[in-house]
């Protein structure tokens, strides 16, 4: 946008749900306020605004790993925390750049769900497709939130188990009382269900949001929440709509050609980690998954001396988003492989369909795989079926933060998660997969400011 909205200050000042206490308004001159219906549009239009969301999620989750004290030591005090699930990740008087961005984020939507109705020059349709954007925009924040600061959702404690402060008006004074995880889910759940009428199926651009992109994350929540059935139905859904699939075979001579996100068949959704070019260091057991012939390992990793004589590391790297410059961001919007393997894995824990979820699989292996080294899955269990789905949701998911809440989510299922261990700076750390370190801490900041917010347990 080339001209600055005075509402906007709100977003600049507003860097944290602590600082709103402090707020005060300044009217810069010669600019003037949100006032036509294409204003909040272009808010939705900006990248900058409402693309980015976390990182920590990234770093603590089992797709990373370094044995290299030069790789580790370049993290940062923030980084190397959220690396070795400290129980405070940013100090005394820091912020949260996930917790502070997302708000931020939020306090834009809320906006925009309050006032586009009233804004000028615009008919009744657009501006319920902007509040129906905005809708789908703070659910997959709110989703997002309740991942990284809450417990995992159980059906049995989720009335009672602290959630996150929900916000869905722009009232810079409103409680900041964590409220439950059931109630942020469901408010998730009706912002995103109520979004889906005024929805385009398929959006011009890709950044902008689509009935079939509210589908998909809806796919994503119930498959967090257990609710396999509506997790397929929702999946189903949405591939009804898009199902394209890249063909890796058509890059391993040339992968500089590989499709641009704006244009990728598999993007539904473009969101963004907060940290776009990370240099990642994968985890040897991720590594591991890869079978012979697998081009998903073969484009997607590197040998980690290829990040350069400054950023070179032993092991293993993240290569997808270095291929071409116009993909050099991490993606962790809803995506078609991602439904296919929430179709997959619903199918799988069905004792009367799970047979069915091979050919999903297949379907998809057969665009990652040399055509020498491809066959058809030949598995008799369910539970085998099951175990090969999360292998494909690590190697077609790494780097998106997306397996931390795959942690949290199977963590009470044996064989799935593992205790992790980590050494940095001579000190070894552990993560037990009921450990309370899978609830990231609230900075410390937020809660001396604001001591209705309720501290995770340590």
């Amino acid at each position: 946008m080339k001209f600055t909205l005075k509402n906007i200050t709100y977003l600049i000042v507003l860097l944290s749900l602590a600082s709103c206490r402090k707020y005060v308004e300044i009217d810069l001159v010669g600019k003037r306020e949100l006032k036509y219906t294409q204003d909040y549009q272009n808010l939705l239009n900006s990248t900058t605004n409402v693309e980015r969301s976390y990182y920590f999620p990234v770093l603590a989750s089992d797709d990373v790993y370094s044995g290299d004290e030069i790789y580790l030591n370049r993290f940062g005090v923030n980084d190397a925390n959220a690396y070795t699930w400290k129980a405070d990740i940013v100090g005394d008087n820091a912020e949260d750049d996930d917790w502070a961005g997302m708000y931020k984020q939020i306090y834009l939507f809320n906006q925009i769900t309050s006032e586009i109705m009233q804004s000028q020059g615009g008919s009744e349709e657009q501006k319920r497709n902007i509040l129906a954007q905005a809708k789908v925009h703070r659910a997959l924040n709110y989703f997002f939130l309740v991942n990284i600061y809450a417990k995992q959702y159980n059906a049995s404690t989720a009335s009672s188990d602290l959630g996150v402060p929900l916000l869905t008006t722009p009232d810079l004074y409103a409680s900041l009382v964590r409220k439950p995880v059931q109630q942020v889910y469901d408010q998730i759940i009706e912002d995103l269900s109520s979004a889906i009428p005024d929805l385009p199926i398929i959006a011009d651009h890709k950044i902008l949001v689509s009935s079939t992109a509210a589908e998909g994350i809806l796919a994503r929540v119930y498959l967090q929440m257990k609710n396999y059935a509506k997790a397929l139905e929702y999946a189903n859904s949405t591939l009804e709509k898009q199902s394209g699939l890249v063909d890796l075979k058509n890059y391993t001579t040339n992968p500089n050609i590989y499709p641009d996100i704006l244009v990728d068949p598999e993007e539904i959704f473009i969101k963004s980690t907060r940290i776009t070019s990370p240099t990642l260091s994968l985890h040897p057991d991720l590594i591991a998954l890869f079978e012979e012939g697998d081009l998903r390992k073969t484009l997607f990793t590197i040998d980690g001396s290829a990040f350069g004589s400054w950023l070179s590391f032993t092991g293993v790297g993240y290569n997808k988003f270095r291929i071409i410059s116009a993909n050099s961001k991490i993606t962790n919007g809803p995506n078609v492989p991602e439904m296919m393997l929430i179709k997959a894995e619903a199918l799988a824990r069905d004792a009367a369909r799970y047979q069915e979820a091979l050919a999903v699989l297949d379907k998809l292996r057969e665009q990652r795989f040399t055509s020498a080294n491809f066959t058809s899955l030949s598995l008799s269990s369910a539970q085998e079926i099951l175990k090969t789905v999360i292998a494909e949701r690590r190697k077609e998911l790494m780097g998106k933060g997306l397996r931390w809440f795959d942690q949290k989510r199977l963590a009470d299922e044996a064989g799935f998660v593992n205790t992790q261990t980590r050494t940095y700076k001579g000190e070894t750390f552990t993560l037990a997969p009921t450990s309370n370190r899978y609830v990231l801490p609230i900075a410390t900041k937020y809660i001396v400011l604001n001591p209705e917010i309720q501290q995770n347990p340590r």
